[in-house]
């Protein structure tokens, strides 16, 4: 523990000329009796109360310690902690081409696959879970890690638009989407490396096939899990118009095949996902894969660790009024 204001530690000072002034001037304030002789009273046995006297004193002494101490902000120390969990090494590969604001899946298939992606996540807190996003082309949104708060932050801020604002060219380049994660799980020495796909149309777009992809993933023992979103005829498309928004409807077109094609080939799975129900439960079904050992660095950031001294000011506080006021009361 560390306080981060020591400079108020000066005040302690301040109780060594109350001390003085307790022992050495305050009997002359007190109220005093006249007797001819105390002769009597030298031998005679001292009360409890006598041998407490200056107990509300030190409880005074005490207390002001405490506030400052406070006053000092005691904070814990940061620390790294090195430990041993259960858990995969995992990169999930997201289509985000503008057929992703279709509305068969709702609020669309992009917030659907976020909410659901997001869930998936929270309930794996012990694995290495990073974000590859594509569209013509691909890149890692978040390199696999298991500070899932940024990861999660990472994937909210994921949109369909970063082809309509030219960032990335618009279209479905599966295989580069591929080919992005299995770049970041080929050094991995986790026993169980996994690609979860998930995309609404078929590759048209990059410089590697997606059953090349596969084979470059299947080499480095990288299992994919592909999931098709999506209805099966027709989806509603909001097309932007004068003055609003109009929907038409698209026609869906998923490689299934394809897709089943890489699933075979990593020994992973092809789903279909036409609702919001079926794309819960399939990543459900992945969340069943089996689990690997692995080091995690943790850093826990400092906190504010005041309280203790609070509660012992409080209990000193109490102590000495209740002494003061009704053990050693004097009258007058």
């Amino acid at each position: 523990m560390e306080f981060a204001n020591k400079e108020y530690f000066a005040l302690l000072l301040l109780l060594i000329p109350y001390i003085l002034w307790y022992f050495l001037y305050r009997k002359n304030s007190e109220p005093t009796m006249r007797m001819s002789a105390t002769a009597m009273y030298r031998y005679a046995a001292k009360s409890w109360r006598i041998r407490i006297m200056h107990l509300p004193m030190l409880l005074r002494c005490v207390a002001f310690v405490m506030l400052v101490c406070i006053m000092a902000r005691p904070q814990t120390h940061n620390s790294w902690d090195n430990k041993q969990v259960e858990g995969i090494d995992i990169m999930l590969v997201m289509d985000v081409s503008t057929s992703m604001l279709a509305e068969d899946l709702k609020p669309n298939r992009m917030e659907a696959a976020k909410s659901v992606a997001a869930e998936f996540i929270s309930d794996r807190p012990n694995d290495n879970i990073g974000l590859t996003i594509f569209a013509g082309e691909a890149f890692t949104q978040c390199p696999m890690t298991t500070d899932h708060a940024s990861l999660l932050n990472l994937l909210h801020t994921v949109r369909t638009d970063i082809a309509a604002r030219g960032i990335i060219s618009d279209g479905t380049a599966i295989g580069m989407g591929i080919a992005n994660a299995v770049s970041r799980l080929k050094d991995s020495k986790a026993k169980s490396k996994v690609a979860i796909l998930l995309t609404d149309g078929s590759n048209n777009m990059g410089d590697i096939s997606p059953l090349t992809s596969a084979q470059i993933a299947k080499s480095f023992g990288i299992r994919v899990y592909t999931i098709g979103v999506g209805t099966n005829k027709v989806a509603p498309y909001p097309m932007p118009v004068a003055g609003g928004t109009q929907y038409v409807n698209i026609p869906v077109e998923i490689d299934t095949k394809t897709l089943d094609n890489i699933a075979r080939t990593t020994d992973g799975s092809f789903y279909r996902a036409t609702n919001n129900r079926e794309l819960s439960r399939i990543y459900k079904d992945i969340d069943k894969l089996e689990k690997t050992k692995m080091d995690v660095k943790r850093f826990s950031r400092r906190y504010e660790a005041y309280q203790p001294f609070a509660l012992a000011l409080f209990i000193v506080l109490l102590a000495e009024i209740l002494l003061r006021t009704v053990v050693l009361r004097r009258i007058p």
